[in-house]
């Protein structure tokens, strides 16, 4: 992977005080308001060192011509999956300066610090799926939230797919003393049973097709003292091609669940994809449903949390989630402009 030669005379990564804001999803944002902040965090100086340091001279045009240059610049330099699952990446060499500057930028744009939710109350609380080790601890910090103070006036969705289990996720679930069953979703549904103290769903519906990629599935608990928690298994938008992905679990949910202009969605993901994951919540709830959006990351300093495993977070898994980023951006863009 070609990047300019390290030079024992460049300045050093410079410490990043400012985090680059992400696009708005308050209630009543425009569309130019969002492609404002697109804007904002796609020509941002922590994202122009980044590509300077990997080789690239940033280029000219408008907005829509630089989100298609970086998605195939992050492709040719920060794409480490080749189409794989996010556990199959490979790490790339990376020299200890480039490695602190990806570090750095990482922070700056979003993707390393924890947020709390800005709001006392929501709509709705919208807990992503992913691997699952990532089920036990969104699933476990969204219960955190509520048993202390967050209050969510609807439901608290819980977003997964049939993702078949790896080796490794289903030994962390076993380390962890969970019975995750053999899919993304049987973990996401053993950590709510898990985090919210349930026995079983108090409502259950879906459809079998024949093919995880088809099928759809639905249970609804109801913990004492807190919100329905609906944990729901998408079916793919392009089921001959690939799995469910997060826009369409995201996207699933909303047919299922009355979304009002205004209502204001929080939705749990790990800090690392919250930059992706909230402009992906932009362009399925916000632009067709009007809701506002706020995206948060799971605090690693919550104790309920502490047992549960987390893995490192590489240079190469930040970049991997910039391109995640840009992608999500570009796509967030072509919605608002018909691009």
């Amino acid at each position: 992977m070609p990047i300019i030669p390290d030079d024992p005379s460049a300045p050093r990564p410079r410490p990043v005080d400012a985090h680059v804001a992400l696009p708005g999803g308050g209630a009543g944002t425009s569309p130019r308001e969002i492609v404002d902040g697109v804007r904002s965090w796609v020509t941002s100086p922590p994202l122009r060192e980044l590509v300077a340091r990997f080789g690239g001279d940033w280029p000219a045009g408008d907005l829509a011509a630089v989100l298609a240059w970086l998605d195939d610049f992050s492709a040719r330099h920060w794409d480490f999956r080749g189409g794989r699952e996010r556990p199959e990446a490979r790490e790339p060499a990376l020299d200890p300066r480039t490695a602190a500057l990806v570090l750095a930028a990482a922070s700056a744009l979003g993707l390393v610090r924890p947020v709390p939710p800005a709001r006392p109350g929501y709509a709705h609380l919208v807990v992503l799926g992913g691997l699952a080790h990532a089920c036990l601890r969104r699933v476990g910090y969204a219960a955190h939230l509520l048993r202390h103070g967050t209050q969510v006036a609807g439901e608290v969705a819980v977003l997964g797919s049939f993702r078949p289990l790896s080796g490794a996720e289903l030994r962390a679930l076993a380390e962890a003393g969970v019975a995750g069953g053999g899919t993304e979703v049987d973990a996401l549904d053993a950590a709510v049973r898990l985090a919210f103290r349930v026995a079983g769903p108090a409502a259950s519906e879906g459809v079998d097709a024949g093919h995880p990629d088809h099928s759809w599935s639905s249970r609804t608990y109801r913990p004492a003292g807190l919100p329905p928690v609906r944990v729901l298994a998408a079916p793919s938008s392009e089921p001959d091609r690939r799995r469910a992905h997060t826009a369409d679990t995201q996207r699933f949910w909303a047919e299922h669940v009355r979304l009002s202009p205004g209502d204001p969605v929080l939705v749990v993901t790990a800090p690392i994809y919250v930059p992706f994951q909230h402009c992906d919540a932009l362009r399925t709830l916000t632009v067709p449903y009007g809701c506002a959006i706020e995206t948060v990351g799971v605090d690693p300093d919550v104790p309920d949390l502490a047992r549960l495993p987390e893995p490192a977070l590489t240079p190469g898994r930040h970049l991997q989630e910039i391109r995640s980023a840009i992608r999500s951006m570009r796509a967030l863009h072509a919605s608002l402009t018909g691009g």
